[in-house]
């Protein structure tokens, strides 16, 4: 796992509102990574396959429980940034899902 992505999970309590283990579980075993990729758009618009977009970490290839928690925890604001959180807050666990499978892939 990337060090940012530590930083913030260690950083972040666990949203009440967040699925239960068994739906989290199922949430990112079924993650469609074709639908990740169409959703993908607004994500590599500012995250770099380098990160090198002015700070802005690469998501490429991070695990898909990590992408999972750390935009669960922008989501519900437990994490704040104003682009990441207004993101975050409009997509369902499905999508989240989608996406972690597609950014998991991509090296």
């Amino acid at each position: 796992m990337r060090a940012w992505a530590l930083l913030l999970l260690a950083a972040a309590p666990a949203a009440a509102s967040e699925p239960d283990p068994d739906t989290r579980a199922a949430l990112l075993a079924d993650g469609d990574a074709e639908w990740g990729a169409y959703l993908a758009g607004e994500c590599t618009a500012c995250h770099q396959g380098d990160g090198g977009a002015e700070g802005i970490p690469a998501i490429t290839g991070l695990p898909r429980d990590a992408f999972f928690d750390v935009m669960a925890a922008y989501k519900h604001k437990d994490l704040e940034h104003p682009v990441m959180t207004m993101v975050a807050g409009r997509l369902s666990y499905e999508e989240i899902a989608a996406l972690a499978a597609y950014f998991e892939e991509l090296q």
